[in-house]
């Protein structure tokens, strides 16, 4: 049985977390321990619940109501994840979706979730169980479907662990979990400060024992395929900001500079395509024989 909330009123603070705090608000929302984020789509909810993550409630449109709640509920039980229990159902309906301006939920069901603490980064990959790990650093991406479809390749092609600096996108933000189609509570993750990452980041990573690869163009810079990575124990690729790139710090660091062979009067990827490219050739990819 669904604890089911017919919204009579438009301003009613239940709705709040769905239509007038921001993603920074929700960030630091009063009353939690670590924040709320928004999961939309019974898909994506399932895979936060399965992963752990605690709903605070849920927005349902009401004319959907069955529909969301029936996917949402075959869902736990394919992948026998424990069900909603007493959490708070809002539903609305169609004219009261009309009046707030610019809202929709065409896309399903919406589920306000807890945020849980991140490890240290030191603690997180200490605790990444392959003993030769592929990890992805992302350095300063701001685009939220940049970093939802970095994690969707993670996911896909054999990445262990991601490390997000501060001043990225988060990887919880609607767009970005929606575009990662939930994998961003499937591979495992943590933030790094950004200033640390700039001063030590690199050194922390070689004194962890990881080589670094960073994804930019220098004069020595050597291809995604070159069998020295492939024999490298512990790999760290690292990307940067959609427009100009790593930091030369960055750069400068690391123990390798790679690139993805291009034909003639193209220097480039966007950064999720080429994170695609690069985990497919130096991720631990998964083979099904």
């Amino acid at each position: 049985m669904h604890n089911l909330n017919f919204i009579t009123d438009l301003a009613s603070p239940d709705l709040d977390p769905y239509v007038r705090l921001t993603e920074a608000q929700l960030f630091h929302a009063k009353g939690t321990q670590d924040g709320l984020f928004i999961a939309e789509s019974p898909k994506v909810i399932e895979r936060a619940l399965r992963a752990g993550y605690q709903p605070a409630s849920l927005l349902v449109e009401e004319k959907f109501l069955d529909r969301d709640l029936d996917d949402l509920d075959h869902e736990m039980a394919m992948n026998q994840t424990e069900g909603l229990g007493r959490t708070p159902i809002y539903v609305i309906n169609d004219q009261q979706i009309r009046q707030l301006a610019g809202y929709n939920l065409l896309r399903g069901a919406l589920a306000a979730m807890y945020r849980v603490q991140r490890p240290s980064f030191a603690d997180f990959l200490k605790a990444l169980p392959n003993a030769h790990p592929r990890i992805a650093i992302l350095e300063h991406i701001v685009n939220p479907a940049n970093i939802g479809a970095i994690f969707r390749s993670a996911a896909a092609l054999g990445i262990d662990g991601v490390i997000v600096t501060s001043d990225s996108a988060d990887p919880l933000y609607r767009r970005s979990s929606r575009v990662s189609m939930g994998t961003v509570f499937q591979v495992p993750w943590t933030y790094i400060d950004a200033k640390i990452w700039q001063t030590e980041g690199i050194s922390l990573l070689h004194r962890l024992g990881y080589q670094t690869a960073a994804m930019a163009l220098r004069h020595n810079t050597i291809r995604i395929d070159d069998p020295q990575l492939v024999k490298i124990d512990k790999l760290a690729v690292i990307l940067g900001s959609e427009g100009p790139g790593l930091e030369e710090r960055t750069i400068m660091q690391s123990d390798f500079s790679i690139k993805i062979p291009m034909a003639t009067g193209v220097d480039s990827l966007n950064v999720a395509a080429a994170s695609a490219l690069a985990f497919w050739e130096l991720g631990n990819r998964k083979q099904d024989n």
